[in-house]
């Protein structure tokens, strides 16, 4: 086996992962340093996710065409461009341009080529064991990300972090001569409709949460437009499948109950875990005024749990039925967030938060154990690849729709919440209520209670007092508001896992155990 091409490959995927991470917990840091805003930034993160899950079916298909080691380069590049970008960024619009953007089609390139190449570069037991490497570098880079990004945002910069990120890209591409490409002898057509309306689709319904967000206009027309597209985009590949033409995605994929179900709880589990990890950091830098260092350490646990059950769950799952493990995590993933809504209002330390994010992590950890394995099962060897992109579209597609629903209800609650507290205050007088609510509308949700106060500091000390106990009882019930997604996905997901447990067990493949690093 070819060690450092694997120590490589181990350490593209490190970055592929870990970016989100230190995203998501320098969120006030990059708002501050850009004086921008939290829904700028936020939806920003969920764009980039919906980037790579719109044009991951896309980029497996530019690797057949333009060779798979191409692709990964070129994929490498994508990354190693946003993240320098978000090195010397000084606006928003160049992390969305070049982190969001370019950043995203490069995650999807890269992932699919990723997979091909290790199949293509290793064979038998050392396949294995690459597929094992690489896989645990995902996850590790999942749990330590969030104290990874914080440790480094607090003490040193957000923009540290990513020059990091860069400096690993290159060293990934300096070892690109040990990579050998991997010839694609299928048919090089290429389904542009299906790629338009799967792009269409996805983008249509996490852009218009995001428009809405942001106050915009014609947001129920983008919703509609992407439903559509997303209906139309099925009856586009039964019917190219009937006439015997190349489709974007096989549709008989779709025919195996066990392939339906998996994905669908894949995209469910994603949906919460996105939900989580934007409004979780969002709460603790804004209302608990933590720096990323702290709100990564009160997130740690989530990430720590999530990664040490998935590894015990995937050695120790013995003759106990997939289903049964699924359902055991979708309950412990809905109890732990569950849990947390109580405790939101009350909380004044991230300590608080310790045992419901150990619950919701070890729900999440059994499913990440068993998920990947339990869609990929019913796949034969030869279409396994294929099923793999549809499963990390699937994926990524519930991740940037958690982390943009959430994110945009939890703001929409603070802006609602903001206007009828100051509408109903006793103390404002009548001339401020409006300007106020405006004021909190557009400004309270980047600022701690410290910064408002010294916003505030040419008003009368009773006005300073209320408007700081408006934005303190706001934002707990924004973020009571926005755990209703992760939660809902969790129980949607456990009402699922019944109609897995009506199904046979299935053993996967040693090409489907393979390709569930993504």
């Amino acid at each position: 086996m070819n060690r450092t091409l694997a120590i490589l490959l181990a350490m593209a995927m490190f970055v592929l992962v870990v970016d989100t991470s230190i995203m998501n917990v320098s969120i006030s840091a990059v708002v501050r340093d850009l004086e921008t805003t939290v829904s700028g930034v936020q939806g920003a993160i969920a764009l980039e996710a919906l980037v790579s899950a719109a044009f991951i079916l896309i980029g497996s298909k530019v690797g057949d065409l333009i060779g798979r080691k191409r692709a990964y380069v070129l994929g490498l590049l994508g990354y190693a461009i946003g993240a320098g970008a978000m090195t010397v960024a000084q606006n928003l619009f160049a992390i969305v341009v070049f982190w969001a953007i370019i950043g995203g089609i490069g995650a999807s390139l890269l992932l699919p080529a990723m997979q091909s190449l290790i199949h293509g570069n290793f064979e038998g037991a050392a396949q294995k064991r690459v597929y094992a490497l690489v896989g645990a570098a995902a996850a590790i880079a999942a749990a330590v990300g969030p104290l990874l990004g914080g440790f480094i945002t607090t003490y040193l910069s957000w923009r540290v972090a990513f020059l990091l990120e860069l400096v690993i890209i290159i060293v990934v591409l300096s070892g690109i001569r040990l990579v050998q490409d991997v010839p694609y002898t299928g048919s090089r057509a290429v389904d542009v409709v299906g790629a338009l309306l799967s792009i269409l689709g996805m983008g249509g319904i996490v852009l218009g949460i995001l428009v809405w967000q942001e106050g915009g206009e014609y947001v129920l027309a983008i919703l509609a437009s992407g439903a559509i597209a997303l209906g139309a985009f099925a009856y586009w590949l039964i019917g190219r499948k009937r006439q015997e033409k190349p489709t974007l995605i096989d549709p008989d994929l779709f025919r195996s109950k066990h392939f339906q179900l998996g994905i669908s709880q894949q995209m469910l589990q994603q949906i919460s875990l996105g939900g989580l990890m934007i409004a979780l950091p969002i709460y603790l830098q804004m209302v608990l005024e933590y720096n990323a260092m702290q709100a990564g350490l009160s997130i740690a646990p989530l990430s720590l749990s999530m990664f040490g059950v998935a590894i015990l769950a995937g050695r120790r799952a013995g003759r106990r039925r997939p289903s049964t493990i699924i359902r055991i995590g979708f309950l412990l993933l809905t109890v732990g967030i569950g849990l947390l809504f109580p405790i939101v209002p009350r909380a004044d330390s991230g300590w608080y938060l310790l045992i419901p994010l150990v619950i919701a992590g070890s729900g999440l950890g059994l499913l990440v154990s068993q998920l990947n394995n339990y869609t990929l099962a019913p796949i034969s060897d030869e279409r396994v690849s294929e099923a793999a992109g549809v499963n990390s579209a699937a994926g990524s597609f519930g991740l940037s729709f958690g982390l943009a629903f959430a994110g945009a209800i939890m703001l929409a609650t603070l802006a609602f919440s903001f206007t009828s507290m100051a509408q109903d205050s006793a103390v404002l007088p009548p001339a401020d209520k409006e300007r106020v609510a405006v004021a909190l509308e557009e400004d309270a949700e980047v600022m701690s209670n410290v910064q408002l106060v010294q916003l505030l500091e040419d008003e009368p000390p009773q006005i300073q007092a209320e408007i700081v106990r408006i934005n303190t009882e706001a934002r707990p019930l924004a973020l009571q508001v926005a755990l209703l997604v992760p939660i809902i996905a969790g129980l949607l997901g456990l009402l699922n896992s019944f109609r897995m447990s009506r199904l046979p067990d299935l053993k996967p493949s040693s090409a489907a155990e393979g390709m569930s690093i993504g």
